[in-house]
Order: C-alpha cells, then sequence, then structure tokens
C-alpha cells in the first residue's frame, strides 16, 4: 500500500496539513513544535514516504527551487557565500541550481535565461557588470530578485550587501595608524559596486591625512594572477609600498606569493591588509589582518528576503548594508618611532 499523507496523520495523531507543512520545510514558518516535527520526520522515514513533489507543483504552480547567480564558485568568499545560501534553501524545502557566470555578462544573460526556462521560483545573484535591466525585467514581470554581495548602482532591486566603503576606510586607516604612508591598493573588477566602494575609502582614508599624492590603484580582476602580477610590479616600482591592501582574499594570496617570491618577508618588508575573511587566513605565516564581511547573515538575509518575496507574491524594495569588521593578525608592521 502506497503511504499518503493522510497515513501517516493518521498515526502521529497530527493534522494532514500539519504533516505536509513539516515534510516540505515549513515548520518553522506555521510554528510547528520541534517534537512534532521529528515524530512525523521518523514516521515519513520510518515507512519510506516518497512525496509526490510534481503533483504537488502542479497544484501550486511552483518548482521549489531557486537559482543562484555568481561571478566565480572558484573564489572561496562566493564558495561561503552559497554554502548558507544552499542549506538554508534546503531548511525551507528548496533546491538550489548553482551557476557560474566568471564574471561575464554574456554567460549572465546565458544563466539567467536558463534558470527561467527551468522555471525557478525566485533569483539570489552575486551579479557581474554594471547593468541591472535584464535582472529588473525578470524581478518585475517574471520571478522575484534578491540581489546579495554586489548591488547595481541607482537600482530599486533588493540587496543585502556589506558596507564595503568602511571596510576600505578601515582597512586603510589601519595602516596609517601604524605609520604606513606608501600604501598600495591592488582592486578587483572595476565596474563591481562593493570595489568601487572599498577604493572610495581607501581614496578618503588618504585624503584625511594628506596623503592622497600617495595614492596608487592597480589592478581589474578579483583573481590570484592579478594579485600576483599586480604585486610584482609594486616591488620594482620606485619608491616600492610599505603596504599593499588588496580587495579580496585571491588577489591577497597572489600578493602574498609575489612577496615571497622576491625573497621578502611579511611584515617585516612590507605590509599586507585583505579584504575578505577565511579561516585559512589564520592558518597562513603570518596570519593576515583583514576586513571580515558578515557573509552567514548576509547570505541568510538574503534568503529570508527571497523566501518572503515568492511567498507574498510581492516584489520587495529592501536594501540592507551590514557593518565589516577589522581583525587585526600579524601582517602590518608598526613603522611609528
Amino acid at each position: 500500500m502506497k503511504e499518503t499523507l493522510s497515513s501517516i496523520a493518521e498515526r502521529t495523531g497530527y493534522s494532514i496539513t500539519t504533516v505536509s507543512r513539516a515534510l516540505s520545510g515549513q515548520a518553522e514558518k506555521y510554528r510547528i513544535s520541534e517534537k512534532a516535527r521529528k515524530e512525523i520526520a521518523e514516521e515519513a522515514r520510518r515507512c519510506n514516504y516518497s512525496p509526490n513533489i510534481i503533483a504537488r507543483n502542479l497544484r501550486t504552480n511552483k518548482t521549489n527551487t531557486i537559482g543562484l547567480i555568481l561571478p566565480s564558485v572558484a573564489n572561496p568568499y562566493f564558495a561561503d557565500l552559497s554554502s548558507v545560501i544552499i542549506s538554508e534553501a534546503h531548511r525551507n524545502g528548496y533546491t538550489t541550481i548553482v551557476t557560474d557566470s566568471m564574471e561575464s555578462e554574456d554567460n549572465q544573460k546565458a544563466n539567467i535565461a536558463m534558470l527561467v526556462s527551468r522555471r525557478v521560483d525566485g533569483i539570489i545573484a552575486a551579479p557581474c557588470g554594471d547593468n541591472p535591466a535584464l535582472l529588473e525585467e525578470i524581478n518585475k514581470t517574471n520571478i522575484p530578485v534578491i540581489l546579495v554581495d554586489r548591488p547595481f548602482k541607482d537600482s530599486h532591486l533588493p540587496h543585502v550587501t556589506t558596507n564595503n566603503y568602511t571596510g576600505g576606510f578601515d582597512a586603510t586607516n589601519h595602516l596609517i595608524r601604524n605609520g604606513h604612508k606608501r600604501i598600495a591598493c591592488i582592486q578587483g573588477v572595476k565596474t563591481s559596486v562593493p570595489n568601487r566602494k572599498r577604493v572610495a575609502g581607501y581614496m578618503d582614508a588618504l585624503k584625511r591625512v594628506g596623503l592622497e599624492e600617495n595614492a596608487v590603484v592597480v589592478g581589474n580582476e578579483f583573481s590570484l594572477q592579478n594579485g600576483y602580477l599586480e604585486t610584482k610590479l609594486l616591488l620594482n616600482s620606485k619608491p616600492a609600498p610599505t603596504a599593499i591592501f588588496t580587495l579580496s582574499n585571491t588577489i591577497g594570496l597572489g600578493a602574498i606569493k609575489a612577496i615571497r617570491e622576491a625573497g621578502l618577508r611579511i611584515p617585516e618588508d612590507i605590509s599586507l591588509v585583505v579584504f575578505d575573511n577565511n579561516i585559512y587566513m589564520d592558518y597562513l605565516i603570518p596570519p593576515i589582518t583583514r576586513v571580515s564581511q558578515p557573509v552567514e547573515e548576509m547570505a541568510k538575509l538574503a534568503v529570508k528576503l527571497l523566501f518572503e518575496s515568492i511567498e507574498s507574491d510581492k516584489r520587495l524594495s529592501t536594501q540592507i548594508e551590514l557593518a565589516p569588521e577589522l581583525i587585526a593578525r600579524d601582517s602590518v608592521m608598526n613603522l611609528l618611532p
């Protein structure tokens, strides 16, 4: 005999509605107790209950899938971000289709088209490029869209991001407070709003103490190679910087490789501060001073906003900016007498 919601409800003593909500990952939303959820889940496992997802989706006109668009799955920062988003979506009974634009707007357009054809119920995107038109149109007419990490300038799309300006300012100011006057900045993708704001924070920190003429901003990718090549050039410039501020962890790793190949030591010969946090930063020698973004909170808020929009069938205009944190370690030398 095929197991049904009705038979599970009869044996557990809960209503069919409660059983359905518990097994579809909506226990928290409908305030179903943990005890009830566990009893229902245990009974479903015991009798090998398999829900008819296709039939349910046809009734609700939903696929219980969301799309996630990332600019680089290889970047540890975006890997961490996607891990939380996938976990949160799963907790809510949804499957996540992950796509990688590889920082290409053409790839991004193809990814969006694929997700729309798969009839996803919503999209979370860390977009590349600076044109929001396609995602705005999708959000308006078909599928709710929430931006995470990378908002567009002058767009009304809902987003969750970090205060990148503050992060850039605080990192540069930390170097200045330690006596550094020649601070180079290796940036990522120039069109990225987070990149622009980090550079603005860097510039304003230098201007505040009259060091704007010493500003050096180089680079064009959030990549290991960009960090490696630009650091090679900076170390051979005259005068060479006493400190480097890299605008991502990947750029930072490339910089470290170039510094070591030059036979230099961090921080004795050159100081380093990196934007982005990852646990491996504390396992490097020396541990790296960095700007930490609240990745988990950012991801959870993006998922929460998306499901709010899906369930209410309303488009949101919520735009949230979270505070970064400067984590001081051992990669900055104090040059003050």
